[in-house]
């Protein structure tokens, strides 16, 4: 048996095998020397004694919670991983609760230490079943896509798309098989805001990197006509043309709802044959470029699937790929844990310079960063987003930082990467997969349900119950982890093997459950007027 313990080496958070393991019948979990509070395993209940640790539970505590080992005076820092998760709000006694009830935020300094951790990463070679189109980019899957300009335009869109649904018409796509689908991706945006501001661009980049992105075979965008975000000033914004494969039309221009339906019905029809010719062929993982998102999070999500995942994204790294790690306000309290992986000044300085972003976001907004715990977030142990965080950040695994991307900005590097979204994961999702996703890896505590189009996602569980409770929804169990029935690099190991199975065309459980159309919502951020 082995346990996998976070500690902290030279600053940085990497997950040590030690003896003896996480023990199965052990009621709490130590993650590291320095730590003031331990895990529980499962729920304590007053009276309960820790050998080991010399303390009693003072009170019922439940599971994925934190029990304090020592006394910890009021304004003094608590600590998990090694670094701090908050301060104590009032004098808290060893064998207590540490939760929301005696846990604050405050200002302390982050060492960032740009680049002092940047190493090199071994190299190795994987491989999937890649969709290869013409220009040589590499497709996971093989939508058509119907987008639209403006939320007007959204009602046609979707029935468009619903002439193709095999739930409702299996004859439609009976003679296709290699197209998984006709999708509307729909938003509520595109009119009553500034022209020329931040919020059109932002909107226009979105919707751009989904015109091109390599899993639409085609696409049609679908406008109303009078809207601000027109459709040739959306194309010509971001250097994009009319051609076969990328259709534009207006109800207005075509006569209106029923017509306009009619005409994309046809559009889509004459664009399936072409569509259809495709073969998966043996490609290298390098053109894998996956989205790493955690949602409705828990205690045990920074121990078990986020590092899991991390570990999965160390190898797809290795073998050439790209994984994006997102969430600003998620990395918030962490983010010298990327600095410090920095392969230059450059790139650690952007990414301070997006949390300070956020920061004058929140002021501004009236908002706080850590309202960001969402109450089953609460319910499932975390306190604070510094503790978020630390786990979140577990999911970029160890290797070089080598770019921070704007939202929705395209993603060139290989390697690890950032880039800026919100915490909320459709918005943070959508951001990526304009970016160029092509796979999304989704971590979850408490049972979140998501799924993404074109893009297909992997839903990982942080814990036995989550994962037995709502296992049509989840595709892999790291809950071992926690009870030393697996380990981190094993469950590492299952997931970057899914991730080449699922990028060779196995379909994910949010795919068989037909998520993916409802979950596109871009970052809409600015004034409506």
């Amino acid at each position: 048996m082995q346990t996998q313990v976070a500690t902290v080496l030279r600053g940085r958070m990497e997950l040590i095998v030690k003896t003896p393991a996480f023990d199965s019948n052990a009621l709490v979990i130590r993650l590291n020397p320095l730590d003031n509070v331990l895990i529980a395993r499962q729920p304590l209940t007053e009276g309960t004694v820790l050998t080991d640790e010399g303390i009693t539970v003072l009170q019922a505590i439940p599971s994925g919670h934190k029990v304090a080992t020592v006394r910890v005076e009021q304004g003094q820092p608590l600590r998990r991983y090694g670094q701090i998760i908050g301060f104590a709000s009032r004098p808290i006694e060893a064998g207590e609760h540490v939760h929301v009830q005696n846990v604050e935020m405050g200002d302390f300094s982050r060492d960032y230490a740009f680049g002092v951790d940047a190493h090199e990463t071994p190299q190795t070679e994987a491989f999937f079943q890649g969709i290869v189109r013409a220009d040589g980019r590499v497709a996971t899957r093989n939508y058509i896509g119907i987008l639209t300009s403006v939320n007007c335009s959204a009602t046609v869109a979707r029935a468009i798309a619903d002439q193709f649904r095999r739930d409702i018409h299996p004859e439609a796509l009976a003679d296709y098989p290699n197209v998984d689908g006709v999708v509307a991706l729909t938003h509520s945006s595109g009119c009553a805001i500034d022209s020329k501001g931040e919020a059109i661009d932002l909107l226009r980049r979105t919707l751009a990197g989904y015109a091109v992105h390599p899993n639409f075979a085609a696409v049609l965008v679908v406008g109303l006509g009078c809207e601000t975000n027109q459709i040739q000033d959306l194309l010509d914004s971001q250097g994009l043309k009319a051609s076969d494969q990328l259709r534009a039309f207006t109800i207005q221009g075509t006569g209106g709802t029923s017509k306009t339906i009619a005409s994309g019905i046809e559009q889509v029809k004459s664009l399936l044959p072409q569509a259809n010719r495709i073969t998966r062929e043996t490609v290298s993982a390098r053109h894998l470029i996956v989205g790493l998102q955690c949602g409705g999070s828990d205690g045990y999500s920074g121990i078990t699937a986020n590092p899991a995942l991390g570990n999965a994204v160390d190898r797809l790294v290795a073998a050439g790929g790209t994984a994006i790690l997102s969430e600003t306000p998620e990395i918030y309290g962490a983010e010298h844990l990327l600095t410090r992986r920095a392969t230059s000044r450059a790139v650690g300085e952007k990414l301070v310079q997006r949390i300070r972003w956020w920061e004058d976001y929140c002021q501004r907004m009236n908002a706080e960063l850590n309202n960001n715990p969402s109450a089953g977030n609460k319910a499932g142990g975390l306190t604070t987003i510094l503790e978020k965080s630390l786990g979140a950040v577990a999911k970029a695994g160890s290797t070089n930082l080598v770019g921070v991307y704007e939202y929705a900005e395209a993603v060139r590097a290989n390697g690890l990467v950032f880039m800026d979204t919100p915490g909320y994961d459709p918005v943070s999702a959508t951001g990526q997969v304009a970016g160029g996703a092509n796979l999304i890896a989704f971590t979850t505590g408490r049972g979140s349900a998501y799924g993404c189009a074109p893009t297909p996602s992997i839903k990982l569980a942080t814990n036995h119950r989550v994962f037995e409770f709502q296992e049509e929804d989840m595709d892999v169990n790291c809950g071992g982890i926690a009870d030393g029935s697996t380990t981190i690099e094993e469950r590492g190991a299952h997931i970057f093997q899914m991730m080449l199975d699922i990028a060779s065309g196995a379909r994910s459980k949010s795919e068989q459950h037909g998520y993916g159309q409802n979950e596109f919502v871009p970052w809409h951020i600015g004034a409506i007027t």
